[in-house]
């Protein structure tokens, strides 16, 4: 099992719900982290493998659904995002984190973060 990882991949969106946050787009960083199991792959070393995981693949699904998206909440993105990486059925555990940065005034950025696990496919 391969733990694979984007981290602070720097997007803009519309997200919040008072007025001027649905007026322009702001700041999102989202870091993404899904359990992969890669033990045939990493002994072939060949992308035309059954069980191999494109994470440019991921990523670009993620940049299109964000950068195209509207949300007042970002407890509402955060789960959109997740369930899209769910999607993929290579994928058995993903956390999906995604910051707001100077959402408030004195902290850096506030961020949502949820988990999602495959149950056991016998």
């Amino acid at each position: 099992m391969a733990v694979i990882r984007i981290k602070d991949l720097s997007l803009r969106t519309f997200i919040g719900f008072k007025p001027h946050e649905r007026k322009y787009r702001q700041d999102v960083v989202v870091n993404v982290e899904v359990e992969v199991e890669t033990a045939i792959v990493e002994s072939s070393d060949n992308i035309e493998t059954d069980g191999f995981f494109d994470y440019r693949s991921m990523s670009k699904s993620i940049i299109h659904l964000i950068e195209e998206s509207r949300y007042d909440l970002l407890e509402a993105l955060v789960r959109r995002v997740l369930d899209e990486v769910m999607l993929n059925p290579l994928v058995r555990r993903a956390r999906v984190e995604i910051e707001k940065p100077n959402a408030l005034r004195y902290s850096r950025a506030v961020s949502v973060e949820l988990f999602a696990e495959r149950e056991n496919e016998q």
